[in-house]
């Protein structure tokens, strides 16, 4: 149960808003949940579910049996005394794609326009799923500065078919906000629950709800991409993704899921041309597929547009391999950073701690001296005299904790182009 129940009006009463209302009524808050339409309203206040969805009947009924769940058509009288307003409106696509947000602008005015006379304060918290901005853009314009007033995002992450599971059995809670107690006070709704609340800014509150989405989106449609393929190798797929999933260091993990600079080496970019080859080869398209290597390159050239926007004659460069701890040059997004940057007139210097030009040999020397002939030329082999040349410094490879502390210390602009940096004042945090 809740540890400091909370009086709450939930605005909508579709799968997300009638969802979140008898959760919350069965965990110890009073809810009203309001909505135009009287079927809606009426079936709540019946004890029956406006829908079916599994479980959530069972909390209705008992919800409203206990005196903690309620219904109206309005919403002077929710939010008459509520400590929170819970806005669940739909926010369907446009024929554009674009977000429709009429429902949204107009319950923000509508509770605005309830605002004079009060003298309690109200957190209105946005569960609707938007585009990340909109809180900022419709609805705190709304209230006009009100310092009665606080605005939090509070994304919901429920399925359809489980969503009752997903609202009491958590596996994500984030609230997002620039009003500290406001923000706390919306984790606290969820007190009586067993997940750790994400505090975040509130935007990126709503940019987690998206980024979520798209990778359910993108795990789907990798699976049957693979599938696919399997398939028409005469290969069960099935096998090949519950394989695949009994990796939980690499695969299904958090490895590889931060924002940072482009994929190199002699692995990934090799075969995944060979798997688009021969897939079309089998005239079998297979978009996401073929859409990493192309994701990649305008990865890469991001980063050169930020290089090449820096001021200065001299850029300096850490990292020259594909990744950190390693002299493998072959199909480097540095070397490919490199050529770009020369061609354009850059005088440019490169550290990378584990490159001797005199000791790698074979098919990655050949890349490199292909690629870039003069690049002894280029190379330091001591950080201090890089730092020492450099106007800008673009960190392209991971560095180790002793030089990125002597990094972060050398007082020269750094140019993060991999998340490897400690935040810190002075340092030029780049996203590419």
């Amino acid at each position: 149960m809740a540890v400091n129940p909370q009086k709450i009006a939930v605005l909508g009463l579709g799968y997300v808003g009638c969802v979140t209302a008898a959760c919350l009524a069965r965990i110890g808050h009073r809810v009203v949940g309001v909505d135009r339409d009287q079927f809606k309203v009426d079936s709540v206040l019946g004890g029956r579910a406006p829908f079916f969805e599994p479980g959530l009947e069972d909390l209705v009924r008992d919800g409203v049996a206990t005196g903690r769940l309620s219904a109206s058509v309005s919403l002077a009288e929710a939010l008459s005394d509520a400590d929170v307003a819970l806005i669940c409106v739909g926010t369907p696509s446009e024929k554009n794609g674009n977000l429709g947000l009429d429902q949204l602008r107009r319950v923000s005015e509508e509770i605005a326009d309830l605002m004079p006379g009060r003298t309690k304060r109200l957190i209105v918290a946005v569960r609707s799923t938007v585009y990340p901005g909109t809180c900022e853009e419709i609805v705190l314009p709304a209230f006009g500065g009100s310092p009665l007033v606080a605005v939090v995002s509070n994304p919901e992450f429920l399925r359809e078919g489980a969503a009752v599971k997903d609202f009491m059995e958590p596996s994500l809670l984030v609230v997002g906000g620039s009003a500290p107690e406001a923000v706390r006070q919306v984790a606290d709704i969820y007190s009586g629950l067993d997940v750790e609340p994400s505090i975040v800014a509130l935007r990126t509150a709503e940019m987690i709800k998206y980024a979520c989405n798209a990778f359910h989106a993108v795990k789907i449609s990798f699976a049957n991409e693979i599938g696919a393929l399997a398939t028409e190798l005469g290969i069960d797929g099935a096998e090949v993704m519950d394989t695949l999933c009994r990796d939980h260091s690499l695969n299904i993990s958090r490895a590889y899921l931060k924002p940072g600079f482009a994929f190199g080496g002699s692995c990934l970019p090799k075969d995944l041309r060979a798997l688009v080859y021969r897939a079309s080869r089998l005239d079998l398209k297979l978009p996401l597929l073929e859409s990493v290597l192309p994701s990649n390159n305008a990865q890469l050239d991001r980063a050169i547009a930020v290089a090449l926007e820096l001021p200065g004659d001299h850029i300096g460069v850490f990292g020259l391999a594909f990744k950190e701890n390693t002299d493998d040059l072959r199909e480097s997004p540095v070397v490919l950073l490199l050529e770009t940057l020369i061609g354009k007139g850059r005088k440019v210097r490169v550290h990378d701690p584990h490159i001797q030009l005199g000791e790698i040999y074979g098919s990655n020397q050949r890349y490199i001296m292909n690629a870039i002939p003069h690049i002894g030329n280029l190379l330091d082999d001591r950080l201090d005299g890089m730092l020492t040349w450099a106007d800008h410094v673009l960190v392209a490879q991971k560095p180790s904790p002793e030089i990125r502390a002597r990094l972060e210390a050398s007082g020269k602009p750094l140019i993060d182009l991999v998340g490897a940096l400690s935040p810190m004042v002075g340092r030029t945090a780049v996203s590419v």
